[in-house]
């Protein structure tokens, strides 16, 4: 070839008509994936996050409504599968993206530990029915998607960032391998190693095999390798568990269940009372919870969307495809929470581990939310896998994510300390929101005080104002006690 020729570009010389369904339903040539990867990484994110199906029934029994009533673990375990499985499926169909959704952790204790004690459940689900409308809403009317269009890409980048120290911080939580100190207030650290400042246990074992065989495995570029990890690390724990006894796995013990199937109770779904909440807890403090509840699942919400989409290279100049329809699905999911009874439905930070396995489209999500439906016939199953044995993924992904820093422009004032404080605060305060917020005031007040106050931008400054409110919103409560 000389130098004055132009190479012809490569294109899919497949017409659409012959194409394969999936291929044309989830664009996998297009976005360079199969379908095993794509089968991969929906069992790897299914894997990952299936301790929801656990979870949250502790979470949501640990607390008693204002008339003394408790949620049934099983009707809440139903609700939780039903949910994530419907949520999930919608997502791969509608918004074609590889991110799954369930009982977003958080907003799941703003339910049962402070909205409950103030209503009935029924008056507490209603009013996560409504967050799920006004997010809806504001997806529909595009004010959503002109919002997270409108934050700067080195916001973004940190908040990509925030999120992979975050949930490789609940991997390690999780597994037990850094634990809270319980008189932090009287020493130098608030988190140690393990649970006396030292590893020890069997547990920790499998997370740490668990952890360096994905390391391995990944660096060798095995196909599966997040998945294999889990697996294998799943079979250590239950021979341990089953062979020789061993206990101290938390929440979740790898213990054979003595039953595969059981029934699903569904008497949570349809309970709801959409505006009982007003008249039991108060108008005002009905509002307030209202307010957390929307700011809390918009911006997790796009905090995940936007570090996921960036893993799996589907963002272009900062804009994810089909956004408009993935925020639907999202602000969606709220109210299916609420119907179901599950508590407020959002996008799984997860879903990362499915990407890092190579999941690129819809079809993954499909595969998770088949796998989330099959877990209401086979509960026990779901007891299986102990969180040190998934929560390498977390660990791994979450350092795949904090990549990301390259891409930051440090050196520019306007962005330093906003990018800091957002990178920093989502996984010191545990909240994306706290992160994003904490971000965007600084953003705003730097331009200001540069003289720069035309480049943050109208609706920027609204936004912080906004979580300026959210910040305070305790203290101007108590104000009116």
């Amino acid at each position: 070839m000389t130098q004055t020729e132009v190479p012809t570009p490569v294109v899919d010389e497949v017409p659409p008509q012959r194409r394969p369904l999936l291929d044309k339903l989830f664009e996998l040539r297009a976005r360079q994936s199969t379908i095993g990867r794509e089968v991969r990484g929906g069992v790897t994110t299914f894997v990952a996050m299936a301790y929801i199906v656990l979870l949250n029934p502790l979470i949501l029994g640990a607390s008693a409504d204002i008339t003394g009533a408790r949620l049934s673990a099983a009707q809440v375990t139903t609700a939780t599968a039903l949910a994530a499985a419907v949520m999930t499926v919608l997502m791969g169909l509608v918004g074609n993206a590889p991110l799954a959704l369930a009982a977003g952790l958080g907003i799941n204790g703003i339910v049962a530990f402070q909205m409950a004690p103030s209503m009935t459940w029924a008056q507490a689900f209603g009013l996560v029915v409504l967050e799920g409308v006004c997010i809806v809403l504001m997806a529909v009317s595009g004010v959503r998607e002109r919002i997270m269009n409108a934050i700067p890409r080195p916001l973004k980048m940190a908040i990509t960032v925030g999120i992979g120290l975050y949930i490789a911080l609940v991997g390690l939580v999780s597994a037990g391998f850094v634990t809270r100190m319980p008189d932090a207030a009287q020493t130098t650290v608030p988190v140690r190693l393990g649970a006396s400042g030292h590893l020890h246990g069997w547990p920790i074992v499998v997370f740490c095999f668990g952890l360096l065989l994905m390391i391995v495995l990944m660096a060798r570029k095995v196909p599966g390798a997040v998945l294999i990890s889990i697996g294998v690390a799943t079979v250590f724990a239950v021979v341990l568990h089953e062979g020789f006894g061993v206990g101290g796995w938390g929440l979740t013990t790898p213990a054979l269940p003595d039953h595969v199937v059981a029934a699903p109770d569904f008497g949570l779904f349809g309970h709801i009372d959409l505006f009982g909440g007003f008249a039991s807890a108060g108008a005002l403090a009905a509002t307030v919870f209202l307010f957390t509840l929307v700011l809390s699942g918009f911006f997790d919400a796009m905090g995940t969307i936007t570090s996921v989409s960036d893993e799996a290279g589907l963002s272009k100049n900062g804009k994810v495809p089909r956004m408009g329809r993935i925020l639907l699905v999202d602000g969606a999911g709220a109210i299916a929470g609420g119907v179901t009874g599950s508590s407020p439905n959002t996008v799984f930070l997860e879903s990362a581990a499915g990407v890092g396995e190579g999941a690129r489209t819809g079809l993954a999500s499909v595969v998770t939310g088949l796998l989330f439906a099959g877990t209401l016939l086979f509960t026990p199953l779901a007891g299986v896998v102990p969180a040190q044995a998934a929560a390498p993924a977390l660990v791994v992904i979450g350092g795949m994510m904090v990549a990301q820093c390259r891409n930051i422009p440090w050196h520019d004032p306007d962005y330093t300390i906003p990018v800091f404080l957002t990178a920093a605060l989502i996984p010191f305060t545990y909240s994306i929101t706290n992160g994003v917020g904490a971000g965007l005031i600084a953003f705003v007040l730097i331009k200001i005080g540069r003289g720069k106050w035309r480049e943050a931008g109208w609706l920027l400054s609204l936004l912080a104002l906004v979580f300026a409110v959210y910040f305070a919103v305790d203290g101007v409560e108590a104000l009116f006690r």
